[in-house]
Formats: C-alpha cells, structure tokens, sequence
C-alpha cells in the first residue's frame, strides 16, 4: 500500500472514530428537566446516579412550569429524557401528550394514589408547605406562626414567595393559603386576597429556587418546603426555622417522568428506576423528604422533623382537581396580583 493510501486510510480512521466517541458518550447521558443540585438534594442524587449507573445527568435549574413549557415547544424533537415536577404539572403533561408511559422497577410498592394509572407519572417523594425562617435575618422580629402574622407590618420586605404563575412551590403556597382561608378548588379568591394583602409587605417574588437567598438572609421568610427547611438547619447549619402555619397548610408529591420520543429512553428508564430504588429513595429520606416508600425513611431522619402534632395541620388535595385549577388560577394571578 503506498504511503498516501496509508494516509488516506488513516484519516478514514480517525474520522471514524471521531463519529463513533461522542455517540458512546451521548449513550451514557440522559437529559432531566428541572434537576436542580440546592433543590431537594438533587446535588446527591445525580452524583449517585453516576456512580451506581454509570449514567451522567447534567444539572438544570428549570421550574417546573419552565420545563413543561419547554417539552412543549420540544415535542416534535424532544431533548429532555426524563422531567421532574410538581404533580399537577406531570397530570397536565399527560394531558398534553409530551411524556411516555412507563412503570418503574418497585411500581407495584407505591401507593395508587401517588402514580398514574399507566405510568405517565410517579411521585418520588412529597413536602409540606409551610415558613422556611432564617431566624438570624428577622431583626429581633418574633418567627411568624400563621399566614395572618405574614401580612403584619414588621416583616415589610422580608416574605418571599416563588412565583405562583410559574413554579410548583409558588403554586402549592397559594393552594395552602387558600384552602386556610376557606377557599377550594373552584374558588381562589381567598388566596387571592391574602396576596393582594401582602403587597403592602413587599414581598420578594423570584421565579426559581431561592434558597441560597434565603440562607444568606436577603430574603428571612420563604414559603418553602419542609425539607429544604431541615437541609438549611441540619445540612449547611444556618439558623433556619420551619413553620407549619396555624391555620393550616397541604402536603404534595412531587413526580417524574419519561419523555415521549426520549433521545435516550434506556437511560431515561434508568434514572427513574433509581430515584425509586432503595438507594435513591434513602437519599430523599436524608435530604428529609419523605419518600415515597416510606419504608426508606430512617428513625434517625423521622427525628429531625417536627412533631406529627403539627404535621396534623397538613392535609392532601385532589391532585387532579389541584391540576385542573392551575390555568384558572395563574391567569387570576397575573391579572389582579402582578
């Protein structure tokens, strides 16, 4: 073979190769919306998820609206593999045909009302609604112990509150206030009036997770789960108090799902079958989640979270009626509240 053959054959080669590196790579990926590292210990998780699998799953910082909205405008060429949500927003996704059915390894040990019939979506652990307090931020102000002390002049600036139009989390405080105030499904206008009451307090209304502000004191009051709540006071050691208000407050799970036309459906199937492993649902037991099989939840854990005397004042909803208000109410939001 001459010397310019060899060359050619060569080049043939390498280019070979250059092709086939990154399709070997791209099948050991798989694409999660909204699988943020300061949510929920979702840092943990996907470090886990590499070591056990082999399987990398990139950071994403998306809400939960975000991320529908995004597998929406991606139907016909989908980029995310799998998606992680709040449940009213994984029965909407159903609703709109942008995820696949798939019943995970352990299906049959969580409870019927925590999945969808035919695996469009399943719950990997829930929280409860309630005052995440950076104690230290409040000025010698007393720590509020119900919604009617959050309109009080004294924390003038100091609540915040993730955007209900957008995020889950925003979504599952103006439920809880709601259903507080007297409000149902069909009726937010209670909820509505205690945000309008609280626009004199100025509150702080970001569109994604706002822990770091909370634990840095620029926002001393967030309505916020109990589990990011006991990371903040167990885990980074700030000075964090969790409320679970007076009136009343709603428990919610929190789901994932496969993507119809997944770019990586093998891997997708894998990382959901992991989050509801045994190892995956103890990482949610030690962020202090409460998993969704709740015999991953460790005595030690159980002890870090508030009484059950006070866990008694949060109540579940219809999640699909939950679903069905949501449009509803986020155009009342956007057209009274902001």
């Amino acid at each position: 073979m001459s010397s310019q053959n060899k060359m050619r054959m060569g080049a043939a080669l390498f280019a070979a190769c250059s092709l086939f590196t990154p399709l070997t790579q791209a099948a050991e990926n798989a694409i999660c919306y909204n699988c943020p590292p300061e949510w929920a210990d979702w840092g943990t998780q996907l470090k886990a998820i590499a070591k056990d699998t082999g399987i990398q799953v990139p950071q994403d910082n998306k809400n939960s609206g975000q991320s529908l909205a995004q597998l929406v405008a991606e139907k016909n060429n989908p980029v995310a593999d799998v998606v992680y949500y709040g449940v009213s927003f994984g029965i909407q996704a159903a609703a709109t045909g942008v995820i696949a059915d798939y019943k995970p390894a352990n299906w049959d040990h969580i409870p019927a009302g925590m999945k969808d019939p035919d695996g469009k979506w399943v719950a990997l652990h829930s929280g409860t609604m309630g005052f995440m307090v950076n104690v230290d931020a409040l000025g010698g102000a007393p720590v509020p112990q119900s919604w009617d002390d959050l309109l009080k002049p004294e924390y003038k600036g100091m609540v915040g509150y993730l955007d209900p139009a957008s995020a889950f989390v925003g979504y599952v405080a103006a439920v809880a206030v709601n259903q507080a105030k007297g409000g149902n499904m069909k009726d937010f206008t209670p909820a509505l009036t205690w945000f309008k009451k609280l626009q004199a307090n100025q509150p702080i209304v970001p569109k994604q997770t706002a822990y770091a502000r909370l634990i840095s004191g620029e926002i001393p009051i967030l309505l916020d789960y109990d589990f990011n709540a006991y990371r903040a006071k167990y885990k980074d050691h700030a000075n964090v108090a969790f409320v679970i208000p007076q009136e009343g407050t709603v428990t919610v799970p929190y789901v994932i799902s496969l993507v119809k036309g997944a770019p990586h459906p093998d891997n997708g199937k894998k990382v959901i079958d992991y989050v509801l492993s045994d190892k995956g649902q103890a990482i949610w037991a030690n962020a202090w989640l409460r998993p969704v099989r709740p015999s991953a939840i460790s005595a030690e854990a159980k002890k870090r979270f508030l009484p059950d005397s006070d866990y008694a004042r949060a109540q579940t909803v219809d999640y699909q009626q939950m679903a069905e208000a949501q449009k509803a109410f986020s155009a009342r939001y956007l057209s009274e509240i902001r």
